[in-house]
């Protein structure tokens, strides 16, 4: 790892990389403390104090939608984008044949997937705009769609952002500004473990059990998720003339956890949808569903 590491400093083209994805992250992370005109945050902050979806949903957006920035809406848009073009593929013959030209194909396909993220960007900004329309300073149809525009144009952004990472930094851009809006929660609860500290309300023997947990976790994480199982596969022999060909051995390897944390991301939505509805709908059996 330390040898890895050293890497860094050592290969320029790797350096300008990393260096790269940083100032791509700098950039995420000041975008993340710019609010949209007209919205009062304090109104908003409120709906993120509960554990519900919005917390959940707050997280991946490293903190922007409870600000209500112009970030707000993260890279989801064009995650969704991507995924409903990629099952289009087999319903759709233009798609189908795009998937089989190569790299001419994926650029096609990746220019269909830019507009759809627009379209998705700004329905769900709309929706977004009207259902938080109690949080906004003067709820009239000009300034919903001013700030759906600029949540639109927040997302867009984005994902030029991550493709930028994938051409120019280190690659996998979308996942990575995923991951900096995830971890950009960890300086704010390290703060909070130290107050607590301080204050007594946990020990530092409670400390330490967390952060070897913790660690246990990931290296279990990681190793499940590049493990993979051998599939014994044996080819037949054939004779061509006085000579035998094949009669090898060898394996297909099946990955052990090949959905990744979309079902575990799937779920905790799932899970969080009744209380979210209950914070909108005042019915005693929602409400108890939810709690």
């Amino acid at each position: 790892m330390l040898s890895a590491l050293s890497n860094i400093v050592k290969i320029p083209e790797l350096r300008a990389k990393i260096t790269f994805t940083l100032i791509m992250f700098a950039i995420f992370r000041m975008g993340t403390h710019i609010p949209v005109p007209g919205v009062d945050p304090s109104a908003i902050e409120s709906l993120f104090n509960n554990g519900s979806l919005f917390g959940l949903l707050d997280m991946f957006s490293g903190g922007a939608l409870s600000k209500f920035s112009v970030f707000a809406m993260s890279i989801t848009p064009y995650i969704n984008a991507s995924i409903i073009i990629q099952l289009l593929n087999v319903v759709v013959p233009t798609l189908e044949q795009w998937s089989k030209e190569g790299q001419e194909g994926y650029k096609k396909t990746t220019k269909v997937t830019r507009y759809f993220t627009v379209l998705l960007a700004f329905l769900q900004a709309m929706g977004m705009s009207i259902g938080l329309k109690q949080a906004i300073l003067n709820p009239g149809p000009v300034s919903i769609l001013i700030i759906a525009i600029t949540l639109t144009a927040g997302t867009v952004f984005l994902m030029w952002l991550g493709e930028q990472i994938t051409a120019n930094g280190v690659g996998n851009g979308i996942s990575l500004i995923i991951f900096a809006g995830i971890v950009a929660a960890l300086p704010n609860n390290i703060g909070k473990i130290y107050n607590y500290l301080q204050t007594g309300t946990i020990s530092y023997i409670n400390v330490f059990f967390f952060a070897v947990i913790a660690v246990a976790m990931i290296v279990f994480v990681v190793a499940i998720h590049t493990a993979y199982r051998r599939v014994p596969v044996s080819y037949a022999k054939r004779v061509v003339g006085h000579k035998s060909y094949g009669g090898q051995s060898s394996h297909i390897p099946l990955k052990v956890n090949t959905a990744g944390v979309i079902p575990i991301i799937f779920a905790s939505s799932v899970l969080m949808f009744p209380v979210t509805i209950a914070q909108f709908i005042d019915i005693p059996w929602v409400k108890t569903i939810a709690g």
